[in-house]
């Protein structure tokens, strides 16, 4: 079968899209090639746009416009003293959305992962900890994912702010709401019979 240069070169650049699955990158190519020129046209621009005028804040590290003011860390009602340290953007508007939060995030831009040759250094560990040490946090909020490399990551913070004052805590882990237990894997429940709390 004969290649089709312009396609090939179009899923290639699909390809360096994380999170795009393989199977998705046919589907993806056709969705663009069905579009009208000028909707491809105006999508690019507002790529663009957003890459332009989209930084992270110096204190957060959340997605801003350069032009504005972050809108977590000058959000009045949000209480500066309380952070909540995520891997992701996704997980910080995960827990937004909850509605439950009335404190502030930090982004650290993924977990270590010295396999993926991710090290502290990679994310925005320092940034924290200075943030600590500077801006009158009272309470850090691990978020970060149950997985090892979330563990790892939160455990090294927690060791890099062993000397200060600041309060470590972590999300409660355990059985989902609505789920049964019949249903859980073992170290699911393990995590919820040893982490359990008064009733």
């Amino acid at each position: 079968m004969e290649k089709i240069p312009s396609l090939d070169n179009l899923l290639k650049t699909l390809q360096q899209v994380p999170y795009l699955a393989s199977k998705n990158l046919y589907r993806v190519a056709s969705h663009f090639l069905h579009m009208e020129p000028r909707a491809v046209e105006q999508f690019c621009k507002v790529l663009l746009a957003a890459k332009m005028n989209i930084e992270k804040c110096s204190v957060c590290c959340a997605w801003k416009e350069k032009t504005g003011m972050c809108m977590f860390c000058s959000a009045a009602q949000k209480d500066q003293t309380i952070v909540c340290v995520v891997e992701s953007w996704q997980e910080l508007l995960a827990i937004e959305r909850t509605g439950g939060y009335s404190g502030v995030y930090h982004v650290l831009g993924g977990a270590i992962c010295p396999l993926d040759g991710i090290g502290p250094e990679d994310l925005t560990i320092d940034v924290l900890v200075d943030r600590v040490a500077k801006h009158g946090v009272k309470e850090l909020i691990f978020a970060t994912n149950q997985t090892p490399e979330g563990e790892a990551t939160a455990a090294f913070i927690a060791r890099k702010l062993e000397n200060s004052s600041v309060k470590i805590s972590c999300l409660a882990r355990g059985v989902p709401v609505g789920s049964s237990l019949e249903f859980m894997d073992r170290l699911t429940v393990y995590k919820a019979l040893s982490e359990r709390r008064p009733f």
